[in-house]
């Protein structure tokens, strides 16, 4: 079937969440995130988007089964996390426009839905007028991490062909609980950002 990709916003927005919710979990798990997450946060996570100025979300549909998803909002309005290594580097974050993440099941990638979701996205932030520049992160694991698949490709060569090249210098840290993990812990983020 072929797999449709379209903004959410309002009352549908709404009726997505606990299946937006799910979804992160299950493809955030996976690496290199290895995030073990819980509904009640990932709901009040994507809350946000349903309320805050100028955010964008964009679920991507198999038939009426939610199998991926994308979220943008402005940097002004992100945690002080993703904004100060933008603003110690002399950056304007309100010309900024935060790609906050990027999320479809694995049995639906290599059908072009990833660059659906950035065209969605950049379109959103064009729309504006305003913004200069889409940023968003990744994170950063050694290459020798024991949960490491032996068949992982990086996205660096995709994201590279969307225009995004990779910050030098510009990271940050941010907390989560790793599957196995009894707490939290810190993980780097690799920045990386395109001129729209």
């Amino acid at each position: 079937m072929k797999i449709t990709v379209r903004p959410l916003s309002g009352a549908d927005f709404d009726a997505a969440i606990p299946n937006l919710a799910n979804l992160r979990i299950r493809v955030f798990r996976a690496w290199p995130y290895l995030y073990d997450g819980n509904l009640a946060y990932e709901e009040r996570y994507l809350a946000r988007f349903r309320n805050a100025d100028r955010a964008f979300l964009a679920a991507a549909f198999d038939g009426g089964k939610i199998v991926g998803a994308a979220t943008a909002a402005p940097m002004t309005g992100e945690a002080a996390e993703f904004r100060k290594p933008f603003e110690q580097d002399g950056y304007d974050v309100s010309r900024i426009f935060y790609f906050a993440e990027s999320l479809l099941l694995p049995e639906f990638r290599g059908q072009g839905v990833g660059h659906r979701f950035f065209d969605a996205r950049e379109t959103h932030a064009r729309s504006f007028g305003s913004y200069t520049h889409a940023a968003f992160c990744s994170v950063v694991r050694p290459d020798d991490h024991p949960l490491k698949p032996h068949d992982h490709h990086p996205l660096d060569g995709f994201w590279r062909k969307r225009g995004y090249e990779k910050l030098a210098g510009v990271t940050t840290s941010y907390a989560w609980k790793d599957v196995g993990e009894a707490d939290e812990s810190s993980k780097t983020m690799q920045f990386w950002m395109k001129q729209l």
